[in-house]
């Protein structure tokens, strides 16, 4: 079983090793590329039969039958592999153009100038139309009308639009583009009569093979939860504070009533209806950082820049972060005049820059800016919504989302509490401890409260459930370490400061990250209840492995002040949380497969996004068979690994989307 092990482990990192560098590939050389020379190999084929091989192998010198739940996750695995060398093996895939009114018999073969005939007699494109969000013209789904004639010569009529595909005799088509002049339509069609069913089945025993797990009291998980140590307490932690300032003078604008009155004025803004109080808060919070300015209202500042743009120009509200910019311009301070980006013959400066070889991220935020200025006072950005049913209450409720910054005070106050909570475990004896403690965990019981109404106004302004962008799904992973901390502070008075300091610090990511958000519309293909399912399942896994580098950190921190009786406990706490993160992440990865089977006949591309989750599952697997792999067993060699682990958590949801991006960059 020895040197098992250590071919298992060699294959498990050769193989995370690859896919991590491929996606570094595919992002210098293309997509085309990486699959031509790494992931539609042979010796990448060969390293997953490898792998494969070897899960056998250690299920016959481990007797794994005699644990059914584990013989059927991994059966399940080996399903999936299975389904995966099918569509490899046997699939084809290819594009139909069709042409209103002109009938089409076969379709062409991807990578490929070879056509291939349709599985019926032909098919033939009666209208294509593009629905739009109403009262924009934001696409919120693209349909095809077609009939087709079956070998019976039987006449059918069918709808394809996206998350809506039409099956013919195994053959699936779906909506993929459309010609310009909307008089044509493009479809991707596939066949894959084994992959899919193959890989689908494994997809069902690996769900009901997690569950089985969970609740088995004689496996792992079931003994974690009986562990007497989890009925103790423990441990430590740091902090982090912020600050503010203010000043003031009077400029032309409206009156402050006159502005309340027209914060609720419908407006189209980002392709959907909007009050116009959502409007004027982007726009200030894009030009200065903040949402007010020198104690005017955003919807002032607008009108403000409409009315009298010459003397609204020589406002220093432009936010110039980049101090070597500043220097080059002359500013004084971080903020500029609109007024300093024109010289004295009215060029524009920044164009300068640009033409001189000075564009920087900066030069180009700046430049973004003065555009977003224009566009305002050549009446471009503020238009009026008009001929649409409008729902009063939406609006007022959108208003009240902007006024309450619930994002900003809820980081700061889960912070302060969680720095709280480990001050009051670390130090036991303290006499006011118990009255202290009940205290914080009601603040941060109404802290979860705000949280979850936040998270529901915004769910009923959009009209869906708010996981379409990076700033939302943070919203969401913060509600679902809030929500673990809820349901186990009785139990587990650890998860306390664990929760509150997690939730605070994606609070306070998606504070900085998004200081614009924007309840935007969907696009067509992400209107599908499999995403949010998906989505959802991700992101509590991500949070669930995040408190296992939190308590790597503590735990590292307990050993080097030799409390070796925290370091068991946290043991057991992370492990506790692993089991379901590696099930939550692996039930979204293939959840997410079905979506994009459903939406695209293509249940996985090897997109980098997609890649680094599968690294992310593996990377954390390891932990999980310490009889299979060379993992670490003592709590600190176990701690660090968890720590060292979470990058991997860091580049999929993160570095993905900064350094690699993909198909994933949509939302």
């Amino acid at each position: 079983m020895k040197h098992l092990r250590i071919v298992l482990t060699l294959l498990m990192t050769i193989l995370i090793a690859t896919m991590a560098v491929a996606t570094f590939v595919e992002q210098r050389h293309g997509a085309s590329y990486a699959a031509t020379h790494v992931y539609h190999t042979s010796w990448f084929f060969a390293l997953w039969a490898l792998m494969a091989l070897g899960g056998m192998a250690a299920i016959w010198r481990m007797h794994l039958w005699r644990r059914l739940g584990v013989m059927l996750l991994h059966a399940a695995l080996l399903l999936i592999l299975a389904g995966a060398a099918a569509s490899w093996l046997t699939s084809s895939e290819g594009t139909l153009h069709l042409r209103k009114g002109q009938p089409a018999d076969c379709y062409t073969i991807k990578d490929s100038q070879l056509s291939a005939a349709l599985p019926f007699q032909q098919m033939t494109l009666q209208g294509f139309s593009v629905v739009c969000y109403p009262g924009t013209e934001a696409p919120q789904d693209f349909q095809s009308q077609v009939t087709y004639i079956t070998a019976d010569r039987q006449h059918h009529e069918a709808t394809i639009s996206m998350n809506h595909i039409l099956e013919v005799e195994g053959y699936r088509f779906y909506q993929t583009s459309f010609d310009p002049d909307r008089q044509g339509s493009v479809l991707t069609v596939n066949y894959d009569p084994w992959g899919t069913p193959i890989s689908y089945g494994g997809y069902v025993l690996l769900a009901l093979s997690m569950v089985w797990l969970l609740i088995d009291r004689r496996e792992t998980f079931g003994r974690l939860l009986r562990s007497p140590l989890l009925r103790q307490g423990a441990t430590l932690m740091l902090l982090i504070v912020c600050s503010m300032s203010v000043h003031a003078r009077s400029v032309p604008t409206i009156t402050a009533e006159r502005a309340n009155r027209l914060a609720e004025m419908p407006v189209v803004y980002n392709d959907r209806i909007a009050p116009l109080n959502t409007l004027a808060r982007d726009f200030l919070l894009k030009l200065y950082g903040r949402t007010s300015y020198k104690g005017l209202t955003a919807e002032q500042v607008v009108y403000g820049w409409m009315q009298r743009p010459e003397t609204w120009s020589d406002e220093p509200m432009l936010l110039v972060k980049d101090s070597k910019l500043r220097q080059q311009l002359g500013i004084d301070g971080k903020y500029a005049r609109l007024a300093d980006l024109f010289d004295n013959t009215g060029q524009y400066r920044l164009q300068q820059l640009i033409a001189s070889g000075g564009e920087t991220k900066a030069v180009r935020e700046l430049d973004e800016k003065v555009g977003i200025i224009l566009m305002l006072t050549e009446g471009e950005l503020l238009r009026p919504a008009s001929g649409v049913a409008i729902n009063q209450h939406r609006l007022v409720a959108e208003i009240c989302y902007n006024r309450i910054p619930f994002v900003s005070l809820l980081f700061m106050t889960n912070l302060t509490l969680g720095i709280l909570a480990f001050c009051l475990l670390l130090i036991p004896a303290f006499r006011f401890r118990h009255c202290l403690w009940q205290t914080v965990c009601l603040l941060g019981g109404l802290s979860w409260l705000v949280l979850v109404a936040g998270y529901a106004l915004r769910w009923y302004i959009s009209g869906r459930i708010p996981l379409g962008n990076g700033f939302e799904t943070m919203l969401f992973l913060a509600l679902v370490l809030q929500t673990v901390g809820v349901m186990l502070h009785r139990r587990l008075s650890i998860i306390v400061p664990f929760a509150l300091l997690l939730s605070g610090f994606t609070l306070l990511v998606a504070h900085l990250s998004e200081m614009n958000p924007q309840i935007t519309s969907l696009m067509p293909v992400l209107q599908s209840p499999l995403l949010t399912i998906h989505v959802s399942l991700v992101m509590m896994a991500y949070a669930l492995l995040a408190f296992t580098m939190m308590s790597g950190i503590v735990a590292l921190i307990a050993h080097h002040r030799g409390h070796t009786g925290h370091e068991e406990l946290l043991t057991v706490l992370s492990q506790l949380m692993l089991y379901p993160a590696v099930f939550l992440l692996a039930g979204g990865i293939f959840l997410g497969a079905v979506w994009a089977n459903v939406s695209w006949g293509k249940y996985w591309s090897w997109d980098p996004k997609e890649v680094w989750a599968l690294i992310t599952l593996l990377v954390y697997a390891v932990p999980l068979h310490r009889t299979t792999f060379l993992a670490p067993h003592r709590p600190v060699a176990y701690h660090l690994y968890m720590l060292i682990a979470f990058f991997s958590v860091l580049m999929t949801y993160f570095g993905v989307n900064y350094f690699l991006g993909g198909m994933h960059s949509y939302a």
